[in-house]
C-alpha cells in the first residue's frame, strides 16, 4: 500500500479470524517498530511475543475481573461526560478486551525502559521521553501491520495488570509495559468502523496563540 493509503486504512479491530500471522511477517512488522524515533537513540525497547491459548491466558488473567470492576464503577459517570460516538465505542469495546487479545493468537507486549523517575510520577516532561519513544514504536507497528493486510487492537494496562505481566515474563524492574497489542487478520464479521472526520484548517491565526 502507498503510505497515505496505509494511514487511511488503519483501524482498531476487535474481532479477529483464526488465521495465523506468519513469523516472517510479524518479524517485519516489529522491525518497523524499531525504526521509530527513539529517545537519545537508545532504542531501549523489548517486544515479547506470546502465542498459544495457554500462554496468553496466563498473561491476561487479571483482565476480565478488572474490566468488570472498572465498567461497573465508571460506566454511568462516563455517559455524562462522553459524547455520543465516544460512549458507544466505550460500551462496545470494554466487553471485548480479553477476547480480542486472545482471539488473534498473536499478543505483543511492548516494554520500554523507564530511567530516572517513576512513570506515573515524572520529575518533568522530559522524564516521559522513554514512554514517548515506546508509543512512536507502537504506531509504526500498527502501520506496518496495516501495510501487510493485518489489523491491531490494543489494551492499556489498568490496576494490577502491568505488574502481573512483568512477573509472568520476568521483566526487569526498570522496564514498563506500554500496552497489550493484538495483531491478526480481521474477521469477516468485524464491523467496518469509520473514523471521526477532522478538518484541517488552512488558515493562519496571526498573533492569536
Amino acid at each position: 500500500m502507498e503510505f497515505y493509503e496505509v494511514l487511511e486504512n488503519r483501524r482498531t479491530v476487535r474481532d479477529f479470524s483464526d488465521k495465523e500471522v506468519p513469523d516472517e511477517v510479524l518479524s517485519k512488522i516489529l522491525g518497523a517498530g524499531l525504526k521509530a524515533p527513539s529517545n537519545d537513540h537508545l532504542r531501549q525497547l523489548e517486544f515479547v511475543v506470546v502465542r498459544g491459548y495457554e500462554n496468553i491466558i496466563k498473561i491476561l488473567a487479571p483482565i476480565e475481573g478488572n474490566i468488570a470492576s472498572f465498567t461497573k464503577s465508571n460506566v454511568s459517570d462516563l455517559a455524562e461526560v462522553m459524547d455520543k460516538d465516544e460512549y458507544a465505542m466505550f460500551v462496545d469495546a470494554m466487553p471485548k478486551q480479553q477476547r480480542m487479545l486472545m482471539q488473534s493468537n498473536c499478543l505483543v507486549l511492548p516494554f520500554f525502559r523507564q530511567i530516572g523517575s517513576p512513570l506515573l510520577k515524572p520529575k518533568n516532561l522530559s522524564s516521559l521521553n522513554y514512554f514517548a519513544s515506546a508509543w512512536a514504536s507502537i504506531e509504526n507497528i500498527m502501520l506496518g501491520a496495516t501495510a501487510e493486510g493485518l489489523a491491531c487492537a490494543l489494551h492499556i494496562p489498568i490496576m494490577d495488570e502491568s505488574e502481573h505481566v512483568k512477573q509472568v515474563v520476568g521483566a526487569p524492574a526498570d522496564y514498563e509495559l506500554a500496552c497489550f497489542l493484538a495483531i491478526g487478520y480481521k474477521s469477516d464479521k468485524a464491523p467496518n468502523l469509520k473514523q471521526k472526520e477532522i478538518k484541517i484548517v488552512d488558515k493562519i491565526h496571526k498573533n492569536k496563540w
